[in-house]
């Protein structure tokens, strides 16, 4: 067995953390700004792009390292970037602010937000599917629905005697 093929370095160590580093911040901004609707419910095509991404992307990340050590620290280096985003965006509130997505209002008093939607590239037919999943059975008893920086919708019902008026005026879903 050859232990320095096995633990050695082929690549320059630094070049993997910068490799790693410009993968991972590459990464982040497109799930951060562009797919955030989709981190809530994994479909076939969602775990579809995560592999081909991850397969698209790691050359670029790894250059051609060969050894174990070489892949520890990208592996390392991607693991040091989450933790430390993790720990900024708890400690300092405007780093969550850029970090964290703030949640985005979809309905609000029974009515379709339709720009924050469209925003997000969801269906009125998918808000009325999480809707119902939600156990609302029509749009006008929600006061408010947002879609959640982790993608999924919560829903908040009027309550009492201005959820039987609203409920008398609106269709089911």
């Amino acid at each position: 067995m050859d232990w320095q093929q096995l633990f050695g370095f082929t690549t320059n160590p630094l070049e993997l953390v910068l490799r790693g580093t410009a993968t991972y911040w590459f990464l982040f901004l497109i799930f951060r700004f562009m797919m955030r609707r989709d981190v809530g419910a994994v479909g076939i095509a969602d775990v579809l792009l995560l592999v081909l991404v991850a397969d698209a992307v790691q050359p670029a990340m790894t250059g051609d390292y060969k050894s174990v050590t070489e892949g520890a620290i990208v592996v390392g280096t991607i693991v040091g970037w989450n933790w430390l985003l993790d720990a900024l965006s708890y400690h300092y509130r405007w780093v969550a602010r850029i970090v964290v997505p703030r949640p985005m209002v979809l309905i609000r008093h029974g009515e379709f937000v339709e720009r924050n939607m469209r925003s997000e590239h969801l269906t009125t037919d998918e808000v009325l599917t999480r809707l119902r999943q939600n156990g609302v059975d029509k749009v006008g008893d929600v006061r408010i629905a947002r879609l959640e920086p982790d993608g999924e919708i919560s829903v908040f019902k009027y309550e009492g005697e201005a959820a039987t008026k609203r409920r008398d005026r609106n269709p089911p879903v």
